[in-house]
């Protein structure tokens, strides 16, 4: 909206309008309306959950109409950028009602809405981008057929929902590896010359998630539950796709895959083998570092970031 306000306003100034924007809003909203949010009734295996008895949650539902209200005062608008941030909105909202529903909807639900957002997402994104993906380094292009590639867009966007979901278990945690995550994104995306729409949506989620970290250090005054960490799952699928090099996603979030993608393994093989191999590891990860490793959640925290940036810078370094 301020582009067409403001037409001779240069990137660098309406980026750095949007970041103050972003930064105060969330602020705001979280400061101010926190109160409003339902109360967290603590859950009863996991570890520590009695800390969070009482603390307000659902904090995703203010941080991400925060980010939603930014990109759309300070960004290029677009049908396709519409879409997604829609389809964010939708995430928000499915884990806001989960979260304030005295009776938590089933994984054959969410599933089912995570399947409808990634749909939507693949059919948007084949009709505005080529079916192409880049190699790392190489920076070979690969084309694969369009209903191949809808596909790994849904399992690309269903994968990092949940691993971003399941890493929500420590103050702190969620959004410090997805700031980390975000912002390796960023650097590679400023290196590659795509200082467009989508890195400067990845700079605004990033001040928009610092911005609620600092009510979600530990110890925190508040959770963002379902309603921030499946619409930040999406949202970093969507910048890896629009970054070019979608198998980067494992190693810029691969503290997040084990953490969180293990139990789903787990879980898997239970199901399937009605064995479990892996009864001695506790999932997800972060409850075995604090159960039977004895690591407080802030080292759990600190360890996990400090692992995750030294691959992003790597990362970031083999590309510059």
């Amino acid at each position: 909206m301020f582009y067409l306000l403001f037409p001779e306003a240069s990137l660098r100034v309406m980026t750095t309008a949007a970041v103050v924007f972003s930064c105060l809003l969330t602020f705001a909203a979280l400061g101010c309306l926190k109160d409003k949010l339902p109360k967290d009734g603590g859950r009863e295996f996991a570890v520590n959950g009695a800390k969070s008895v009482g603390k307000p949650r659902g904090a995703g539902l203010l941080l991400i109409f925060a980010f939603v209200i930014t990109a759309l005062l300070f960004l290029p608008g677009s049908m396709e950028l519409l879409i997604y941030l829609i389809l964010a909105v939708v995430e928000m909202l499915s884990g806001y009602f989960d979260d304030a529903s005295d009776k938590p909807w089933g994984r054959l639900v969410k599933g089912l809405l995570d399947f409808g957002v990634a749909l939507v997402c693949a059919i948007t994104w084949l009709a505005n981008n080529p079916s192409t993906f880049r190699i790392a380094i190489s920076g070979a292009e690969v084309a694969i057929p369009r209903p191949v590639y809808a596909c790994l867009i849904i399992v690309l966007i269903w994968a990092s929902i949940n691993v971003v979901n399941c890493s929500d278990g420590v103050d702190g945690l969620c959004a410090s590896l997805s700031a980390v995550t975000l912002f390796s994104v960023f650097l590679i995306q400023l290196q590659r010359g795509q200082d467009s729409t989508y890195s400067r949506l990845n700079l605004i989620l990033i001040v928009v998630i610092l911005a609620y970290l600092w009510f979600n250090s530990s110890p925190s005054i508040l959770l963002m539950g379902d309603a921030g960490s499946r619409a930040i799952g999406f949202l970093i699928a969507l910048a890896f796709l629009k970054l070019g090099y979608p198998l980067l996603f494992i190693p810029l979030t691969i503290i997040m895959i084990l953490d969180g993608g293990l139990g789903l393994v787990k879980i898997t093989l239970i199901k399937v083998t009605h064995r479990n191999p892996l009864k001695n590891l506790r999932t997800p990860i972060h409850d075995h570092f604090r159960k039977n490793k004895g690591w407080s959640d802030t080292q759990v925290v600190a360890r996990f970031t400090i692992i995750q940036a030294l691959i992003g810078l790597a990362v970031v370094y083999a590309f510059f």
